[in-house]
């Protein structure tokens, strides 16, 4: 049985009577084309919303002959993007915030990078972290070609490993470049410091923050200031994730703790978790250790999740400014995540969002008008979308989707806003939604499946005055699970059902 309409009584009867108009009345061509016409914009109007309608995906042609899997990006200046590849190369592309794309042209201002996973650009600088260091180049004489190199720091180990990447962050408020450093093979720390987290400050200085990192895919900041960097599933880690840095912490694989005693700076060195555990259990046991943030569920949330924006445009990139936007490379998305902090510990709600590009998606940037470019490469790894590789742009159409907002904790459930009013009788129903939730083990084996599954009892909902807003009374939601709603019954004031009808909340404090 589909949902109730959200349309008033009265039209719902003229729709009936209209319905049960006598046949002899569709003898008329012109009554005839009339009902043609109410059906086909009915059937319009019921019509699934699509990214196309909210969001225009644009691939940018590249260099003929190039081979361009994206590293990182870099914005230049509202006309100019700098593009690095995985093969070292860093191109310009002129014309990429234009109309006409075809219009492009590339210029190669440097070669011979290791792999630079991390870029950015002020004052004539780049700055870039490759795998063995953080380094900064510039064109000194106007050429169009980087003719100065300066290494900045080189802290750690590299030996040839394919696995042993390195991601770096745009310099953060103090100038630090934050860097994550992927275990040998993904499994080792064979190599000096695998497995931790440094903040390279400007003049050089290397200071080891955190230690527990598994195989990152990509690293960066929320609105605040704070960094995150993502997770892939395997050892110690049930599912992909994304993970707060917090200085001083440990966020979850003890393999590269080794050089612990190494960093002073730190402070006492973490117990060793029990393999089979759960993490709510060990962090108990463990002060150091910080819960995984935000759950991105395998397979039902992409499997590979890279590069960390915030959407930093204020609505020139829709209704989500100040949210989180993850790259995810296996399976071409861009997810949505909200974070709030309770009680000093970041947790909170990931959504599907966009979709379609035409190959796995390492880095992401955002510009301040809205446009939204992404590089991707399939290479070693595997992606959706049929090409080995893209560049491409994405823009907001002006056009809102009928999306959750924002998903809150509260002390009896969770609050929803939406980002547009709701229909209060498909919203206020306990019929429209429905909450499971599950953990993983937390174990020296590679991932987990989900476990300790328990169903979410929804007793009571409530609309706000606000019509844009809903509170879910729900009773017996647990710390350390990730929680997943579902609201296919939900419409808009306008009849809309929602873009995406999923939502994964990932509970680690509960509000005093």
């Amino acid at each position: 049985m589909g949902p109730v309409s959200s349309k008033p009584e009265s039209n719902l009867t003229n729709e009936i009577s209209f319905m049960k108009t006598p046949p002899a009345l569709f003898k008329s061509s012109a009554t005839r084309a009339c009902i043609s016409s109410m059906l086909a914009a009915t059937a319009l109007s019921t019509a699934a919303p699509t990214m196309e309608d909210f969001y225009q995906r644009e691939e940018i042609p590249l260099p003929e002959g190039e081979v361009m899997e994206g590293a990182s990006i870099a914005i230049i200046d509202d006309k100019r993007v700098a593009l690095a590849t995985r093969r070292g190369d860093v191109w310009i592309c002129d014309g990429a915030f234009g109309k006409d794309l075809s219009k492009v042209t590339w210029s190669k201002f440097a070669s011979g990078l290791h792999e630079p996973l991390g870029m950015s650009h002020k004052d004539g600088w780049f700055t870039f972290t490759q795998r063995p260091d953080v380094s900064r180049m510039r064109d000194s004489d106007g050429d169009g070609r980087a003719d100065q190199f300066v290494t900045v720091a080189a802290p750690w180990g590299i030996n040839g490993d394919y696995h042993e990447y390195a991601f770096g962050t745009p310099p953060d408020k103090d100038g630090n470049v934050w860097v994550v450093l992927c275990l040998t093979g993904s499994f080792n720390a064979n190599s000096p410091w695998r497995g931790w987290c440094f903040r390279i400050t400007p003049d050089g200085k290397s200071i080891p923050t955190c230690s527990g990192i598994r195989s990152p895919g990509g690293i960066g900041f929320n609105m605040e200031g704070d960094v995150f960097y993502c997770d892939n599933q395997g050892t110690w880690n049930g599912s992909s994730s994304l993970k707060h840095l917090k200085p001083g912490g440990f966020v979850g694989n003890p393999n590269g703790n080794k050089f612990w005693d190494q960093a002073p700076n730190m402070g006492p060195k973490p117990a060793d978790p029990k393999s089979g555990s759960r993490i709510e259990v060990e962090r108990k046991r463990i002060p150091q250790l910080v819960p995984t943030a935000v759950w991105l569920p395998h397979g039902k949330l992409g499997q590979s999740p890279t590069g960390i924006i915030p959407d930093h445009t204020k609505g020139a990139f829709g209704p989500f400014a100040g949210q989180v936007l993850v790259g995810e490379q296996t399976h071409s998305q861009v997810q949505r995540v909200f974070l709030e902090k309770i009680n000093g510990v970041y947790q909170g709600a990931a959504f599907p969002f966009l979709g379609g590009y035409r190959s796995g998606i390492v880095p992401l940037r955002l510009a301040d008008d809205g446009s939204l470019f992404v590089g991707t490469t399939n290479r070693g790894w595997g992606a959706r979308g049929g090409l080995p590789f893209s560049f491409e742009r994405t823009r907001w159409t002006g056009k809102t989707p009928f999306e959750i907002h924002e998903m809150r904790i509260t002390k009896e459930g969770f609050e929803l806003t939406f980002t547009e009013e709701v229909d209060p009788r498909t919203a206020g129903d306990k019929a429209s939604y429905s909450m499971s939730s599950w953990t993983y083990v937390y174990q020296s084996g590679y991932g987990s499946p989900e476990v300790d599954k328990t169903p979410q009892t929804i007793e009571a909902v409530t609309v706000g005055s606000d019509r844009k807003s809903v509170l879910l009374k729900v009773a017996n939601r647990q710390a350390g699970h990730c929680h997943h709603l579902k609201s296919p019954g939900v419409r808009s004031k306008a009849g809309s059902e929602l873009w995406h009808q999923n939502a994964y909340y990932t509970i680690n404090e509960f509000p005093k």
